[in-house]
């Protein structure tokens, strides 16, 4: 199940890298349209959009378990090594209750655009559940990803993977 998950989590920052380039060549592609032809493109400002929503999805699980998510040790550094046990247990717990309910209304979301015919307001008139999908999906995913932080911590051993300039210990 661990090597299921990483190569999930992997998949999923390689779609945030791709979304990320994407990103870079749609506005590079508005700039350019602009300056040499003198043409707007009507509809790159929000495809560039979606692409920067679904790079910061799918690179949720990824940066929680590198640890670059913000942490706050303020106080898990003045606790004693039961407290700190504790304390991570009742955050992870509590963390995973908040991703399940970012993913449930994530797919809700997505399922509501779909059902309604949502589009989007820009001159791109896209069906929004394709852009919300990744959305859903990095979710979903995230909220996996506490998932198997948990079940890590239980088994006793370390999930978060702490490398140089992390802010995990």
């Amino acid at each position: 199940m661990d090597q299921l998950t990483r190569y999930f989590y992997r998949l999923l920052i390689t779609l945030a890298c791709v979304s990320m380039v994407a990103a870079f060549v749609i506005v590079m592609l508005g700039i350019l349209a602009r300056q040499v032809t003198f043409i707007n493109i009507q509809g790159l400002d929000a495809y560039a959009g979606y692409a920067i929503a679904a790079t910061l999805f799918f690179a949720l699980p990824t940066a929680l378990m590198h640890g670059d998510h913000i942490r706050v040790t303020l106080v898990l550094d003045r606790l004693g090594q039961r407290a700190r046990a504790g304390f991570e247990w009742g955050a992870l717990i509590a963390a995973l209750g908040l991703a399940v309910y970012l993913a449930w209304f994530a797919m809700r979301a997505v399922w509501l655009s779909y059902i309604t015919h949502d589009v989007s307001p820009a001159a791109d008139a896209t069906p929004l559940w394709i852009p919300q999908l990744s959305m859903a999906i990095g979710c979903v995913a995230f909220a996996l990803a506490f998932l198997d932080a948990i079940v890590a911590r239980w088994r006793g051993r370390e999930w978060f993977i702490a490398g140089p300039g992390s802010v995990a210990e």
